[in-house]
């Protein structure tokens, strides 16, 4: 894996900031001071110096932010997208490993889909620990598909890092990589809905859009 520190022309604020960025719990106390992007003027795909410089982000945003701060010390850069329903939005966390279990940094708006410990034996048993929170405001079970670790720093190039403008490439690639179904046809049919309380828990946010 590429030295980031060597290849990346960073300033010296964003050095600054990503030398304190030096474990995952320290990456997600910052991501949660983020403020939650509502893309006011349309879909944004923000670099993680666009994020660093307005200190807001969504979901994708931030764990591109993870998984810069995690190359730069060295370790992998790794993203995983979790796919819903098409009534229902992806969510995309960067993974890390300690001790040998998996662990994911998120950013997210809401109580659920949050941070979750390196107490994972595997990819897939992280991204199952997110199923029964993954669900619309009718109480229905989204969530389908997890991928594969995707791992950034395989790109031929690093300028999404600090580019100004929208990085659609990346959620492009990141779509289009191998993806594992967790449902069949039958369990989705005997689905239980979220409960009441679950749904109420569910709409709890962060940061409220300005209106």
């Amino acid at each position: 894996m590429r030295d980031l520190k060597k290849i990346v022309d960073f300033t010296l604020a964003e050095r600054r900031l990503l030398d304190k960025l030096s474990s995952p719990v320290k990456i997600q106390n910052y991501l949660d001071t983020l403020k939650i992007n509502f893309e006011p003027k349309g879909d944004t795909l923000l670099s993680p110096r666009v994020v660093f410089r307005d200190k807001l982000a969504h979901c994708i945003e931030g764990a591109l932010v993870a998984a810069v701060a995690c190359w730069y010390h060295g370790q992998p850069p790794l993203l995983l997208d979790l796919v819903g329903s098409n009534k229902d939005f992806d969510h995309v966390v960067a993974l890390f490993k300690k001790n040998g279990r998996w662990g994911a940094i998120s950013k997210t708006n809401h109580a659920v889909l949050r941070y979750r410990e390196p107490v994972y034996n595997s990819v897939r048993e992280l991204a199952m620990s997110y199923f029964h929170e993954y669900f619309i405001d009718d109480g229905r079970k989204t969530l389908r598909t997890y991928s594969d670790p995707f791992d950034v720093s395989k790109m031929k190039n690093t300028d999404w890092i600090t580019a100004e403008d929208n990085q659609w490439h990346i959620a492009e690639r990141l779509n289009n990589s191998p993806h594992h179904s967790i449902l069949t046809r039958s369990m989705i049919a005997g689905l239980r809905r979220a409960d009441g309380m679950e749904i109420k828990a569910g709409k709890l946010l962060e940061w409220k859009p300005r209106t």
